[in-house]
């Protein structure tokens, strides 16, 4: 057996013991249980707790501190165009169905890296569900990013000069949850077309991908060359949950209702949207109708810093 470790010797304090101990915490960057320690020292202190209790309480406001800070950060890199989350949703104005969007909240699909495409007209929350599911995933623990279709173009071109392309999209793909928005409003540029066809073809059964677009996949080929536009289908749809969504445009209601100066938002009232749904590959019974670059927006969780 090894020798018992001695336990370790600390000077006696020099003076003031909380202010010793806020100087340490500064050393090691314990921020948060270094601020905590300034009301919850004295008040165990007051209370005699037992010293181990005070240190879980400290250790506990740091932890809850940096969870807290690596949501934020995590929101911050994915690039979400407007802040809408799971809250801000309104389950019963959508024409997804209610048992469609409790599935999609479990996030399950993500776990089993199944994709989830989402097509319908303009205006009926497409993109406002694709950000909340985002947003959701970021409180669970995940890593998200968020994308248009163009920026991938961006992208292709930026990496194309020192044929950098194909280690920029495995950047890309070490999130848990990549988010493609709003496919077919424009023409697709070939970079653009490109650069979705090697996304898809890196996450495939890697991990998951949201795709919203106001044309059903089958129509990609419209916005793309053929023979790309099958190959990227082919392989996003397998072990991929469809939902469409139908209605009129919230967004032009709200406008003909004297709203138009307020923020789109599907918590109003009043709208009326159908429901439809499809299923297409493995479903488990479930039944469905940036800011700045990505490189700059995940180069410091990737790296570690």
């Amino acid at each position: 057996m090894s020798p018992a470790r001695a336990p370790a010797r600390v000077a006696a304090p020099a003076g003031d013991p909380l202010q010793e101990a806020t100087i340490l915490a500064r050393r090691l960057r314990l921020p948060y249980l270094r601020t905590a320690a300034a009301e919850v020292v004295p008040t165990a202190r007051a209370q005699r707790w037992d010293p181990a209790e005070l240190l879980r309480v400290l250790l506990a406001e740091e932890a809850h501190g940096r969870d807290v800070a690596t949501i934020r950060a995590r929101r911050r890199r994915a690039g979400f165009p407007a802040g809408k989350t799971v809250d801000a949703w309104d389950e019963q104005a959508s024409s997804i169905p209610q048992a469609t969007q409790q599935a999609l909240r479990t996030l399950e699909w993500v776990t089993r890296r199944e994709n989830l495409c989402i097509c319908g007209p303009s205006g009926t929350g497409k993109t406002h569900w694709c950000e909340a599911l985002g947003q959701h995933a970021i409180d669970h623990g995940l890593l998200v990013a968020w994308f248009s279709i163009e920026d991938l173009g961006g992208l292709v071109r930026r990496h194309r000069a020192d044929d950098s392309v194909a280690k920029a999209i495995r950047r890309i793909i070490t999130a848990d949850l990549v988010v493609v928005d709003d496919i077919g409003l424009l023409p697709v540029s070939p970079d653009a077309a490109e650069g979705f066809y090697r996304l898809v073809d890196a996450a495939y059964e890697r991990r998951s991908l949201v795709v919203s677009s106001n044309l059903h996949p089958a129509g990609f080929e419209e916005l793309m060359p053929k023979t790309l536009a099958t190959a990227t289908v082919d392989r996003l749809l397998h072990h991929a949950h469809m939902v469409v969504t139908q209605g009129d445009s919230f967004r032009l209601a709200e406008a003909t209702a004297g709203k138009g100066g307020e923020a789109p938002d599907l918590t109003t009232a009043g709208r009326s949207l159908a429901a439809t749904g499809d299923n297409h590959g493995h479903h488990r019974g479930i039944s469905w109708p940036p800011v700045g670059s990505f490189d700059d927006r995940l180069r410091g969780e990737i790296n570690g810093h």
